[in-house]
């Protein structure tokens, strides 16, 4: 690839990084993918929070609200592979049609189960176990068309990194809009009626991108090439790739523990849910900017050393809340290290894509989906014991260790990543 000579300005870099998102833009489906993909996927932000609230509303107490929300979250992340295999299977297309009807369905019924003066807590349960089983599986197969759209036979490569940046951010600013929305709708109606906004930006957003050629032209895999026993995780370095994922889950799910106890602790009073809000969202705004910052790049070090040093990143700077006295100080470190995370989780996507052949890329990606939501549930259990035993610090210590022994994994010279990475580079020279 030829280089500049000449270092850039600043108003350079810019020009060339708004240049880059807008290739992506005029790729073939771009904007059905970018618009459509991130209304159907606003439920994420939308609907965990909303169940809660529903359902402490209704019942009255929230032990059972949270048990709800774990059973749509566990749920969820226990049948996406099996779904991701099927749209391996037939196609994406088919199965998006499916579940953009059944998921709403199923959050209908869910309302239908909390009717009633005395509703039943089990069915409830059930019905929110339902409505995550029934989740479509868009995450994982728009990114699978964002590497189908920039293969290396394509002629769009250069983009890919791009490309996955524009995904990565617009889930980041839903986790930081889906509970803005919640709020509001909540200010104006109730928390039933933010379960039906979800369910319905689900069925629009999710059909529209079924009906995309994008997916529609999305050949299922062939008798021989389809996925058998354990799938993808027999791809050699995908394991190890999913190990990484799963310890930046862990931070992610004790965030929501750990973040509220710091501001409880050093805020106090009734405004420490909202400064934890504050913290959080911040957080997630810096992966946001890390994220489009990262997609302006193109450069020339390995990913897999990118990735074990971003995570590296964000490991130093969950060792640094471990001390820090102030929320304030807080705020500043979270929008520091979140601007690893964004990058981080390209990088992920992009080493699937690379990895494991193309017939299995979505049943790969809801595994990474998957082990993050597990990792985050076991994350959020064990910062809570520390938190409660042995203080704040000691629980940020845990997450910085845990998405440190992630960089490790990842940035291992001659670990299973880089040499699966390496086989995929080797192919891709080979290619046509």
């Amino acid at each position: 690839m030829q280089r500049d000579t000449d270092a850039p300005g600043g108003d350079d870099l810019a020009a060339r990084g708004i240049a880059r998102y807008a290739a992506v833009w005029r790729l073939p489906h771009a904007p059905t993918l970018l618009v459509y993909g991130t209304l159907g996927r606003l439920g994420l932000g939308i609907t965990a929070l909303a169940l809660i609230l529903h359902v402490a509303g209704v019942v009255g107490r929230y032990t059972p609200a949270a048990i709800a929300a774990s059973c749509y979250a566990l749920a969820s992340a226990a049948v996406a592979p099996f779904v991701g295999r099927l749209a391996d299977r037939l196609g994406p297309a088919p199965v998006l049609r499916v579940t953009a009807v059944a998921h709403p369905v199923a959050l209908v019924l869910l309302l239908l189960a909390a009717r009633g003066p005395r509703p039943s807590v089990v069915l409830i349960w059930v019905a929110a176990a339902l409505a995550g089983a029934t989740y479509p599986p868009l995450s994982a197969a728009v990114r699978g068309a964002w590497n189908a759209l920039t293969s290396v036979i394509s002629g769009r490569h250069h983009l890919r990194t791009t490309a996955l940046a524009a995904e990565a951010t617009l889930v980041e600013l839903i986790f930081v809009l889906g509970p803005l929305l919640v709020a509001l709708v909540v200010a104006i109606a109730n928390p039933a009626v933010a379960l039906g906004v979800a369910a319905a930006v689900t069925l629009v957003g999710t059909w529209f991108v079924a009906a995309s050629p994008a997916m529609r032209r999305a050949a299922p895999a062939e008798p021989h090439e389809r996925a058998r026993g354990l799938g993808p995780l027999r791809v050699p370095g995908f394991a190890a790739l999913v190990v990484c994922a799963g310890t930046l889950g862990v931070s992610f799910g004790a965030s929501g523990v750990v973040v509220p106890a710091f501001a409880e602790r050093h805020v106090g009073g009734a405004d420490s849910d909202s400064v934890a809000a504050v913290l959080l969202a911040v957080w997630g705004l810096g992966s946001a900017i890390g994220g489009l910052w990262y997609g302006t790049r193109a450069p020339a070090v390995p990913l897999v050393k990118q990735l074990g040093w971003l995570l590296f990143a964000v490991a130093g700077s969950l060792a640094v809340l471990a001390v820090v006295p102030s929320a304030g100080l807080m705020a500043a470190v979270l929008i520091i290290g979140g601007a690893a995370i964004a990058p981080a989780m390209i990088i992920t996507n992009t080493l699937v894509g690379r990895i494991v052949p193309a017939t299995m890329h979505t049943e790969a990606y809801t595994w990474i989906l998957t082990v993050s939501i597990a990792a985050g549930a076991m994350g959020g259990s064990v910062t809570g014991f520390l938190v409660d035993h042995t203080g704040v610090g000691w629980a940020f210590a845990f997450m910085s260790a845990c998405v440190a022994a992630g960089a490790i994994v990842a940035g291992w010279p001659a670990g299973p990543i880089a040499t699966a990475d390496a086989r995929a580079t080797s192919r891709d020279v080979m290619a046509p």
